[in-house]
């Protein structure tokens, strides 16, 4: 399976979320691509946010291998799910999809712990609270690997 994570810049929220799920995905022994992107090109080729890679590392999580990338059209070819941290990257990404089926990939990553409730992952950047967005992000991905393997490791 191959999993994108989607936020605005690609330096604070979906690198968290790749570097939780791949963290998950390698203690459940599956065979998972997890990557990252920005809905925005403002950061491409930057290192995720020194305050995401600290309250990752607190956990055992190394993102420093990342580099900010944007979103491309061609994602919905490579990927089979596609999460995103917010409805206005959940709208930009939608604006992209060329089918029906493009468009059912794409979901908000909080769905995955609270279905239906449509809630954003906050943006940390300007407001902090990364150890928030960190346990936010780690909940749903938790709920992503058990929809796929029981019981899970953590």
């Amino acid at each position: 399976m191959n999993i994108l994570m989607v936020c605005l810049g690609n330096i604070c929220r979906s690198p968290i979320a790749e570097g939780v799920l791949q963290h998950l995905v390698a203690k459940n022994g599956l065979d998972w691509t997890v990557d990252s992107a920005g809905t925005s090109g403002y950061h491409n080729g930057a290192l995720p946010d020194e305050r995401s890679i600290a309250v990752a590392k607190n956990y055992g999580i190394d993102l420093t291998p990342q580099r900010s990338r944007k979103f491309i059209t061609d994602d919905f070819k490579r990927f089979d799910h596609i999460f995103v941290m917010d409805t206005s990257n959940y709208q930009n990404v939608i604006r992209l999809a060329k089918s029906q089926k493009q468009k059912d990939k794409v979901k908000l990553l909080l769905n995955e712990v609270n279905p239906g409730g449509n809630q954003s992952v906050p943006d940390p950047y300007y407001e902090g609270g990364f150890e928030g967005v960190y346990k936010m992000i780690e909940a749903a991905c938790k709920a992503v690997v058990a929809k796929s393997k029981s019981p899970i490791k953590v």
